[in-house]
């Protein structure tokens, strides 16, 4: 009977603990931020720029064209800047090494507005490539006294 006494206690005061739930512990907590800077990014390349053949003598002017393609950001705005070019004095010019032939680049097909260091193109970017035509032009009226291969060197830089 004692023993009967004995386990019908135990099971009581373990019944006890199950209904009251085990001891809890205390608990202390924190908070903290969670964030992430979304940056503009921005690419660019440019196809090179080829006049039509000229004779030696006096040139007439001389057109042709080049796309530089940039893809920026959606959102993002950027300028498209074109160096003076590798020969530059007083102007832009070809060389073949002895000789210049002056040149200009133009923003717009009429070739009304210089596209230069001072003269940027401002833009906003869409997330997809966009294309800018870059207008050049063999000024009228120059002496070419030598044959060959003429040629410069223009940095295009898109800044974002």
């Amino acid at each position: 009977m004692k023993k009967t006494l004995q386990t019908r206690l135990a099971l009581t005061a373990i019944a006890t603990l199950l209904t009251q739930g085990a001891a809890q512990a205390e608990t202390a907590s924190s908070n903290f931020q969670v964030g992430v800077d979304v940056v503009a990014t921005c690419s660019i390349s440019a196809a090179d720029m080829t006049f039509s053949q000229i004779t030696t003598g006096t040139t007439s002017a001389n057109d042709a064209a080049s796309d530089i393609t940039v893809n920026c950001s959606d959102g993002a705005p950027y300028s498209v800047a074109l160096s003076n070019g590798s020969n530059y004095s007083g102007g832009r010019r070809l060389t073949n090494g002895t000789t210049f032939i002056n040149y200009a680049l133009y923003q717009d097909p009429n070739r009304s507005s210089s596209w230069d260091t001072a003269n940027r193109l401002n833009f906003v970017g869409t997330g997809s490539n966009q294309t800018h035509t870059v207008y050049g032009r063999i000024l009228a009226g120059q002496s070419v006294p030598n044959m060959g291969s003429y040629a410069d060197t223009i940095v295009a830089t898109v800044t974002y």
